[in-house]
């Protein structure tokens, strides 16, 4: 499936700036630039998609009314994989074989992220940023030969807030399902090690294959072992039917539940009054005027609150790319890749969100001065590996909605870590 969204406000005025856009070394751009996006538009992981989507669409609309990239319009090229590694891999050849992209976001789920990495990103060398895919071994390991960046914290964040919280609720025996992917097991197995410190014991770890019609099996065999609490790793689609067959055989329901649940389609799914005693764990947002501009921003363009995962750190992802391909001397893979920390640079001039901070920092790069981005997220900081940190944030479910029950500040993160790790 392909979607091809074209923002071309200005277009001409833009493409006669380019030239004088650029320093003497670079060679003009063709004009629009092509950024690609992959995302699961369609199976187990759709529910969540629509809203990430459009967050996707809004920070190309603000990449384009700001000025675009090195004075051209920016064109949107989204396709689908499905939620599955092979067609994430054909999408992503797609984007940059035929379309010849000069780089792009995607995906969401850690299991197509990748295999899109080892076989596209790091051999074509081409930037690609996530927004959502958390697999702690994609920048540990350097298989991204330094093309790979994302714009959330890594599984570890979201493990160690979950085993804290279930060991504030005092959550005991508890049975773990969760899906057999890089997202499922690095999260295990954070997970794991923070209860040993934290408190709290596991009763049985029972791994599942997203797309199933049923998992009565795995639900049986976790109910086996008499838990007391259920912690659920997955995808939101499985996770109805999970959390149906766990219910229907007499599971408890101290149940806990990752970011991707976090989401209408997953509560609805389920039966509202079904799940009130539930709890989610997410990334978070730092608090600030650009995260309310963000904010309302999204509101007003589509109808609809930003709440969700991966809708903040998909723009931001988008954002990220539109200001390192205005810094860089060319758009090239290297050249973007050089760019990229660039985009937050200490001492440099503060950006926000939306298309009045996009042209501001792009008056600011031509007049050779440093930036420093602080996005839908917060401040937008790659370390090394190419990672971010962020606070984390607690979710519950009253009356059929999905609230913010509390935030664990960056601060408190980091202590938490240093109680784990030492």
């Amino acid at each position: 499936m392909t979607r091809s969204v074209s923002r071309a406000l200005g277009a001409l005025a833009l493409a006669a700036g380019a030239l004088l856009a650029l320093p003497a070394h670079a060679q003009a751009p063709s004009c629009p630039v092509k950024l690609g996006g992959i995302l699961p538009l369609t199976g187990s992981m759709a529910p969540i998609t629509k809203k990430i989507a459009q967050a996707a669409e809004l920070g190309i609309e603000h990449i384009n009314q700001g000025g675009g990239i090195k004075g051209c319009p920016v064109q949107f090229i989204l396709r689908d994989d499905q939620g599955q590694p092979t067609v994430g891999v054909d999408a992503a050849k797609f984007l940059v074989e035929v379309e010849r992209v000069a780089a792009f976001t995607g995906t969401i789920s850690s299991g197509v992220t990748g295999p899109i990495i080892t076989s596209v990103t790091a051999p074509s060398k081409v930037v690609q940023v996530t927004c959502c895919s958390t697999a702690s071994s994609f920048t540990a390991d350097g298989r991204g030969g330094g093309y790979f960046f994302r714009t959330i914290p890594t599984s570890k964040t979201q493990a160690y807030a979950t085993a804290s919280e279930t060991a504030r609720r005092g959550f005991k025996k508890t049975a773990i399902v969760y899906v057999n992917t890089d997202f499922g097991t690095d999260m295990l197995r954070f997970y794991r090690a923070a209860a040993a410190k934290l408190g709290g014991d596991i009763a049985i770890e029972v791994a599942y294959n997203d797309n199933q019609p049923s998992y009565r099996a795995e639900v049986t065999r976790a109910l086996a072992a008499k838990p007391e609490s259920l912690l659920l790793i997955g995808f939101p689609k499985d996770a109805v039917t999970i959390v149906r067959e766990w219910l229907s055989l007499g599971g408890p329901n101290k149940v806990a539940l990752n970011n991707s649940m976090r989401t209408l389609d997953f509560v609805n799914g389920v039966g509202a009054r079904f799940v009130e005693d539930f709890f989610g764990m997410d990334n978070a947002q730092v608090a600030g005027p650009h995260v309310d501009a963000f904010n309302q921003a999204f509101e007003k363009k589509w109808n609809a609150d930003s709440k969700g995962p991966g809708v903040h750190t998909q723009y931001d992802a988008m954002m990220v790319l539109g200001l390192a391909m205005n810094i860089a001397k060319d758009l090239t893979g290297p050249s973007i890749r050089e760019a990229i920390r660039k985009v937050h640079t200490p001492g440099g001039t503060l950006i926000g969100t939306g298309p009045a901070e996009f042209k501001k920092a792009i008056d600011l790069i031509k007049a050779g001065r440093s930036i420093k981005y602080t996005g839908a997220t917060g401040p937008i900081e790659f370390d090394a590996n190419g990672d971010v940190t962020g606070p984390a944030l607690v979710w519950k479910i009253t009356g059929g909605k999905i609230e913010t029950d509390r935030i664990i500040s960056i601060e408190d993160m980091q202590g938490l870590m240093k109680r784990v790790e030492n």
